[in-house]
C-alpha cells in the first residue's frame, strides 16, 4: 500500500521520518509518497484530508479530530521548547526600562505562523485580550518584523534560536505560559493518520515511525545530510539545538503525561471554540 505522508521540512520531522521514508527500517509492505511544506500548509490540507499521514499542529489536530487520530509517536511535545513572543528591541512594546506594555501589544497587530498552529492558540490562551493578528510564513516573521511591517510576532522552529542576534527582544516565551498554568509539557504537534484508513494501518504507520525515530537515535548522523538539504537554517549548532529541543522521549512515545497535557490543551482550546467536538479516541 502506498500512503500520501507529509510533513515539514524542520530538523525535528525530516530527522524522524529519514529511515522510514528511505527504507532503513522495515515499513512492513507500506511505501510513501511524500511531501514536506510549511505546517501551516499541513494544517489546512488535514482540514480538506489531503493526506493519509501527516504532520499537524495540535491546535489544528483539535479542529480536525473526526477525520484524523493521532500516533502515540512523532510529537513535538516538551519542557522550555514553546514559541516566542517577540518585538525589535527598543521598540514601543517596550518601556523605558525594557519592560513589555501589554496593553501597547494588544492594540497592535500580531505576526503568526499561522492561525490553525499552536503558536497562534497559546497567544491566544497567554494574552487573550490580542484581537488583531496576520498569518505569515514562520521564517519571514523576523525579517517583518525588523522592516517594521508589524509591532510584534511568534517565533517557531528554527527562528527561536536566532532571535536575539537578528536584533529582537523577547516579550514572553508562551510556552513557559502554558506550563505555569497547567504544569504540563507543550503539546506543539504531532503526527496524525487518516481514520478511512483504519484501525490496523494505523497502528502499523505507527511501529513504522517508531522504528523510524529509534534509528535516528541509533544513527545520529545517518539523517545529517536529509535535514540540511531541507532546513532554512544551516548553522549546524542551530540546527543540532533544534533535534534536541523537539525530539525527546515524548517523540518516541507520548506516555500518560504526554496525553494528559493533550487533553489540557483541548479543555483551553474549546473555552475560546466552544463549537468543537472531540472524538473519545484522540489517539491510537
Amino acid at each position: 500500500m502506498r500512503l500520501r505522508l507529509a510533513y515539514s521540512p524542520c530538523p525535528n520531522d525530516t530527522y524522524a521520518f529519514h529511515a522510514m521514508v528511505h527504507g532503513l527500517v522495515d515499513c512492513e509492505g507500506l511505501s510513501f509518497e511524500t511531501l514536506l511544506t510549511d505546517v501551516e500548509e499541513l494544517n489546512k490540507g488535514a482540514a480538506s484530508s489531503k493526506y493519509d499521514v501527516c504532520k499537524l499542529s495540535y491546535h489544528a489536530y483539535f479542529h480536525v479530530n473526526d477525520k484524523y487520530v493521532m500516533l502515540r509517536s512523532g510529537s513535538a511535545l516538551g519542557y522550555g521548547n514553546g514559541p516566542l513572543l517577540v518585538s525589535p528591541s527598543g521598540s514601543r512594546a517596550f518601556d523605558n526600562d525594557g519592560h513589555p506594555l501589554s496593553d501597547t501589544i494588544a492594540n497592535n497587530t500580531v505576526l503568526i505562523p499561522g492561525d490553525y498552529t499552536t503558536a497562534a492558540l497559546l497567544l491566544k490562551i497567554a494574552f487573550p485580550k490580542i484581537s488583531k493578528t496576520k498569518a505569515v510564513l514562520f521564517s519571514s516573521i523576523e525579517n517583518e518584523l525588523l522592516a517594521g511591517k508589524a509591532m510584534s510576532g511568534v517565533l517557531i522552529h528554527e527562528t527561536r534560536f536566532t532571535y536575539r542576534d537578528r536584533g529582537l527582544s523577547l516579550i514572553a516565551d508562551l510556552g513557559e505560559q502554558w506550563q505555569a498554568i497547567s504544569g504540563l509539557p507543550i503539546p506543539l504537534g504531532g503526527i496524525a493518520v487518516s481514520r478511512e484508513l483504519g484501525r490496523d494501518t494505523a497502528l502499523k504507520i505507527g511501529r513504522i515511525l517508531k522504528r523510524s525515530i529509534l534509528y535516528a537515535a541509533g544513527n545520529p548522523q545517518a539523517s545529517g545530510d536529509y535535514v540540511r538539504l531541507h532546513a532554512r537554517e544551516m548553522d549546524p549548532l542551530v540546527l543540532e539545538k533544534h533535534i534536541k529541543m523537539f525530539v525527546n522521549d515524548y517523540t518516541t512515545e507520548i506516555g500518560e503525561i504526554g496525553e494528559n497535557a493533550v487533553n489540557a490543551l483541548f479543555e483551553h482550546t474549546l473555552k475560546i471554540y466552544p463549537e468543537l467536538k472531540r472524538n473519545n479516541n484522540l489517539f491510537i
